[in-house]
């Protein structure tokens, strides 16, 4: 073999060579390609809280939106029971009402919380959500679901639903010179939830709420989950003083249904006989009614 013979296929060897280390163009790469640190930091399950109750969240503004819940709770549990993510938004969150878990493939149940109480629920059993009377309670609304994760991406737009019953107490009359703190302790409610099935409540509770008076303030909330559709708590409210003692007190059955404000007015440092007859009037949509009851 002559040397131009070898030095043409050195030539062609070469040129092989190089050619074969590119990679071949197509016409798909003009668009990137996620890397699986994108992926990962987006998540292949999507959550948004699409609106509560009747109310479509997307079109809340922030002040609206207050009014209904300052807090969301994202968790993602195994079928049996374990919690395996959680993610808490509060409302000046940039991201408020949505969250992105990265999952591996299987069956999950998601709960989604929405609330305003001062700190965040105990969240490690979904049939115990609990909630703790040092930080007091408020309206509350739930959606719970299980969702499948394969090779795509799930994104679930979810539709929370309220799980509270309220009653609404108010005082008519003036406050003595020496009652600095209305306590209300009631019992027939529960501080807990069960969000694998019904959302009402699960655990046997004497919940407490303290209010200081200083402000003048009459009207005060007192929420609670009840243990089946409807319900009778069993309320004592006591007028304190700033020694802690007990100005006046008084006992009170007040019956509730959940989705349901009901609503106990009069003068309470009076005895103003007993109660009158409950009567049902729809208000609005936000909550399905409300009853009036005067003491």
């Amino acid at each position: 073999m002559t040397k131009q013979s070898l030095f043409s296929i050195f030539t062609l060897l070469l040129l092989f060579a190089l050619t074969s280390c590119e990679e071949p163009y197509t016409a798909e790469e003009s668009t990137p390609v996620q890397t699986q640190k994108e992926k990962t930091q987006k998540g292949n399950l999507i959550v948004s809280v699409f609106q509560l109750e009747q109310t479509p969240f997307s079109s809340m503004t922030r002040t609206a939106a207050a009014d209904a819940c300052t807090h969301l709770n994202f968790a993602v549990y195994g079928l049996d029971g374990t919690r395996i993510k959680q993610i808490n938004q509060t409302l000046t969150d940039s991201d408020f009402g949505k969250a992105s878990f990265q999952l591996t493939e299987g069956t999950y149940r998601v709960v989604v919380v929405a609330h305003s109480s001062s700190t965040n629920p105990t969240m490690t059993d979904p049939g115990k959500i609990q909630f703790s009377n040092s930080t007091g309670y408020s309206d509350t609304f739930l959606c719970s679901g299980t969702v499948v994760i394969k090779d795509e991406p799930v994104n679930m737009r979810l539709t929370l639903e309220r799980i509270v019953a309220l009653c609404r107490f108010v005082i008519t009359d003036d406050y003595p010179a020496d009652v600095t703190r209305m306590r209300f302790q009631y019992t027939g409610g529960s501080n807990a939830f069960n969000a694998i099935s019904s959302g009402f409540g699960c655990a046997t509770s004497t919940q407490t709420i303290n209010y200081e008076v200083s402000t003048g303030l009459k009207q005060f909330d007192l929420y609670t989950f009840p243990l089946s559709t409807e319900g009778e708590l069993h309320l004592t409210v006591a007028a304190l003083d700033a020694n802690n003692q007990t100005v006046r007190e008084r006992t009170f059955d007040v019956g509730i249904t959940r989705n349901n404000i009901t609503w106990l007015t009069g003068e309470f440092f009076k005895d103003s006989g007993s109660p009158a007859s409950i009567n049902e009037v729809n208000i609005n949509t936000t909550w399905a009614g409300e009853s009036h009851t005067t003491f």
